[in-house]
């Protein structure tokens, strides 16, 4: 069977002072915090996060916020792993996604907690791929809040959908306001209007988060962080490293994430 967390990232922090910057994953983040409080960002709104209680976070979603002795864990699990899920369960191809950012639950507490320390134990495949399953499925089944179409994800707007793409497909480019811009057709005024209205961020702060999540990836699979930061854009690796820590709250040398595939 195929491994359900192939190339997912982990994270496991056991104390954080640090302030986070808003930014956004392609993935989910399903998080618990175990003590200490965050003070969270999420869609416009705040929250906070306390001792027991859960995170969740949807697929491009803007969030970030200020920790106080806060010890945590997260996953990021892939748009596919919870879509697969919910088709399993409900018959249908779609993307579950959840309103609530902090879930006080105890039982999807527990589940997910059982979940993740057979992980960070190393337990086996089958034992913490039905351990994943089974909180999942439960944060499915109980806090699902609506779904989009597994194909249509980011069709909700034909000039968001163009400008990811050419972004994509010139991440390691210097890319200029003028050629977005020029992309859509549009004004560079009202390609700003637009852009930040559907995503929450200026073009910048995308283009920095995107160029950051990549080079974190290729970093987690043994490229060098200096090879990393130039082979998505970066001028420098100290531009790269400024850039990272005020996303992710610490250094790419220090950092708390885990592939699962490095367990």
């Amino acid at each position: 069977m195929t491994n359900l967390l192939c190339n997912t990232l982990f994270e496991n922090v056991k104390s954080s002072t640090e302030n986070f910057e808003k930014h956004y994953h392609n993935t989910y983040t399903v998080g618990l915090t175990y003590s200490g409080f965050l003070k969270a960002y999420n869609l416009h709104k705040h929250y906070d996060s306390y001792r027991c209680s859960a995170r969740i976070n949807n697929p491009g979603e803007i969030h970030g916020g200020v920790s106080h002795d806060w010890s945590h864990v997260n996953f990021y699990p892939k748009v596919e792993l919870l879509s697969n899920l919910y088709e399993q369960m409900f018959f249908e191809k779609k993307v579950p996604y959840f309103q609530k950012h902090i879930i006080e639950d105890k039982v999807l507490f527990e589940k997910l907690n059982t979940f993740f320390n057979s992980s960070f134990h190393q337990d086996e495949q089958i034992q913490i791929e039905s351990n994943l399953i089974d909180a999942l499925s439960y944060l499915i089944l109980n806090y699902t809040t609506y779904t989009k179409d597994f194909s249509k994800l980011f069709d909700d707007k034909k000039i968001i959908k163009n400008t990811l793409e050419y972004i994509d497909d010139c991440i390691e480019q210097n890319i200029t306001l003028e050629t977005l811009a020029k992309n859509c057709s549009l004004s560079k005024f009202h390609f700003l209007r637009v852009f930040k209205k559907e995503l929450g961020l200026t073009p910048h702060s995308f283009i920095i988060n995107e160029r950051i999540n990549r080079a974190h990836m290729l970093i987690q699979n043994g490229t060098s962080i200096s090879e990393a930061s130039l082979q998505v854009g970066f001028s420098d690796q100290s531009h790269f490293t400024r850039n990272f820590k005020r996303y992710f709250g610490c250094s790419p040398r220090k950092s708390n994430f885990i592939l699962y595939n490095n367990f």
